[in-house]
């Protein structure tokens, strides 16, 4: 199990749960649970640290369709979604490792 060390004066920040439209929250309870199912992520009864869960479309290929005028115009298909996490606060409190990279030579 991998530990995330962290700054000794941070405190937890609360952020709040965001509202997703039904389609959405769907999407995002698939990936919890492929996460789940793959040993990805594991079940935890409470937490301090919390971060917000967002879903952004993911881009697919572009279709061009007339308008009135008979211009094409290019628009852009979505296809599915995906479920990104927002971890700049944990990031902020996250203990920085100061090991040198070593040069490419």
């Amino acid at each position: 199990m991998h530990r995330i060390r962290l700054e000794d004066e941070s405190k937890s920040p609360v952020e709040h749960k965001s509202r997703l439209n039904p389609n959405l929250k769907e999407v995002v309870k698939k990936e919890i649970m492929k996460l789940l199912e793959a040993g990805n992520i594991y079940l935890i009864s409470d937490s301090s640290w919390v971060s917000r869960v967002h879903v952004v479309p993911k881009k697919g290929g572009v279709s061009v369709v007339k308008n009135e005028k008979d211009e094409l115009i290019p628009t852009r298909t979505i296809t599915s979604h995906k479920m990104c996490i927002d971890y700049r606060k944990l990031n902020a409190a996250t203990r920085k490792d100061h090991f040198p990279l070593p040069f490419i030579d």
